[in-house]
């Protein structure tokens, strides 16, 4: 590493740089995104887009104006189960989609990590909303949440999620950061998709590969960061080569655009305001 910064402004003014990756938190991700565009780079940014509506809005905007490469890490459509889906889906294997579940839960020791930070209907359902709405084509136009706040940290440990498709199919997010510390599961992945002609399942559920040895049991990720002859693989990988080849080849990326990864922000976000209000939330008033 030839240099080192502790201010960005720093780093996007040396010319030599061409890309950025933003890996702030969530709420901090605007304002050096904006500055990466505006100073001319290729921008790589985490999920979720943005703390707010508004920051999307301007996130996707400077996008266009730029020029540049710029994309969202929704690594679950580099995941290859979640890939294949979404080819059986285009193919008309399952028909049209009117149900759709997905379950993303994790230990209570890793949600307490994360918890004053970022809540799981925000944190994790983003995935899944983002899938869904890859999945059917279609506009979420409702939500309704609720939540179970059981540590009392800053934000709930538990939220479920119902939404209502502009194409008449309804969709379930299941977001649990409390599954017992000793559980199997590092993450208990799932998502059911249900159409007029067939279905779809998918389990990326751990363990799907374990060792145990002198000092017990653990369950090495086989998916999205693994270790692969001696380099890492997965979806992580395939997600950032991805992002590389569009910036070598001077193209915008396609396999999540931004205005898709502002819409999973805004439901989401549609969400929580349900959660907390105890009502039925259309998204399109979350701004």
């Amino acid at each position: 590493m030839k240099r080192v910064y502790t201010d960005y402004h720093e780093l996007l003014s040396n010319p030599e740089v061409e890309a950025v990756s933003v890996t702030t938190m969530w709420d901090q991700h605007a304002a050096p995104t904006l500055a990466a565009l505006q100073a001319g780079k290729h921008v790589f940014l985490e999920k979720p887009m943005a703390s707010t509506v508004a920051d999307c809005r301007a996130i996707v905007a400077a996008a266009h104006r730029s020029g540049r490469c710029f994309m969202v890490g929704h690594i679950c459509r580099f995941n290859p189960r979640y890939a294949a889906a979404k080819r059986e889906i285009e193919a008309g294997s399952v028909g049209r989609i009117v149900s759709i579940y997905a379950r993303r839960n994790i230990p209570a020791a890793v949600g307490k990590q994360v918890l004053g930070k970022i809540g799981p209907i925000i944190g994790d359902g983003v995935h899944d909303t983002d899938l869904m709405l890859w999945y059917t084509g279609a506009r979420i136009e409702t939500a309704y949440a609720q939540t179970v706040d059981v540590r009392g940290l800053k934000h709930p440990d538990i939220g479920w999620t119902v939404y209502r498709f502009d194409s008449g199919a309804v969709g379930v997010c299941e977001n649990v950061w409390f599954l017992p510390d000793k559980t199997a599961f590092q993450i208990d992945e799932r998502m059911e998709i249900i159409g007029t002609e067939g279905a779809i399942h998918i389990h990326e559920t751990h363990p799907n590969f374990s060792v145990v040895d002198k000092d017990g049991w653990r369950s090495p990720d086989t998916t999205y960061w693994p270790e692969l002859h001696g380099v890492r693989a997965g979806a992580l990988r395939a997600e950032l080569d991805y992002f590389a080849t569009c910036v070598s080849e001077g193209r915008s990326p396609t396999v999540i655009r931004p205005e898709e990864s502002l819409a999973a922000v805004q439901a989401c976000l549609a969400a929580e305001a349900s959660a907390a209000t105890g009502r039925v939330v259309r998204v399109e008033d979350v701004s």
